[in-house]
């Protein structure tokens, strides 16, 4: 017995994996700020967000100036940002969960821009106010939850990098056939190949999203 729990533990993905794909999966956290007004000045303050990743990884925030957070953040850039990756399980505290530490720069890039939007199209329709701009996390570090017991620290080099990109790891496990030759499985395209990679996920059972398929960056495969 205590060879085959040791196989399965071999078996399990990296924790900094695992984050890598709650990171690209997520389209919304929760995102923790100081308040700068003076009578609550540096009192935690947490709100939703919706997010996207960026090639490397890094949390995309689109955000209003109006907000409270981001006037927060022109006060104090460090934030903390939580995502969850608990949803349908019976009992949450079994699931993963992870807290990003990091600085919320505004990064008015059209290619940022673009990738959130293909993750939220609705945000289209405030894509164009004045107010609204783009902040890239720069990550510092990650506390990843994986469950009761399963808990670790992970620094910033270990999940984020263009090296983890999603299309950088479709080079890898793709092989590719010399000019002229024919393969004897006709591929759908990379929409059904993305289709059919499954989250790679802790053989105990530890996660809300065990059994659905889902491409850890859609906007590392289309065109927006």
């Amino acid at each position: 017995m205590a060879r085959a729990a040791s196989r399965t533990a071999k078996l399990q993905p990296a924790p900094a994996e695992l984050v890598r794909d709650l990171l690209r999966a997520a389209d919304r956290a929760a995102l923790a700020t100081s308040l700068s007004a003076a009578a609550y000045q540096a009192w935690p303050y947490a709100s939703l967000v919706l997010m996207a990743a960026a090639t490397d990884g890094s949390p995309i925030l689109f955000i209003s100036d109006l907000s409270e957070h981001a006037k927060n953040i022109a006060a104090d850039n460090r934030v903390s940002l939580l995502i969850d990756g608990t949803a349908g399980l019976k009992d949450p505290l079994t699931g993963p969960r992870v807290s990003i530490l990091g600085r919320a720069v505004r990064a008015d890039l059209p290619d940022l821009k673009a990738r959130f939007l293909a993750r939220h199209p609705g945000a289209k329709i405030y894509a164009g106010f004045a107010d609204f701009h783009v902040y890239r996390l720069e990550v510092t570090r990650a506390h990843f939850v994986a469950g009761f017991g399963r808990i670790h620290w992970i620094e910033a080099a270990e999940i984020i990098g263009e090296k983890y990109g999603y299309g950088a790891q479709l080079a890898k496990a793709v092989k590719v056939k010399p000019a002229g030759r024919k393969s004897a499985r006709k591929s759908a395209g990379p929409r059904a190949d993305a289709s059919r990679r499954r989250e790679r996920l802790p053989a105990d059972g530890a996660s809300a999203l065990r059994g659905q398929e889902f491409v850890p960056c859609l906007n590392d495969l289309f065109a927006y």
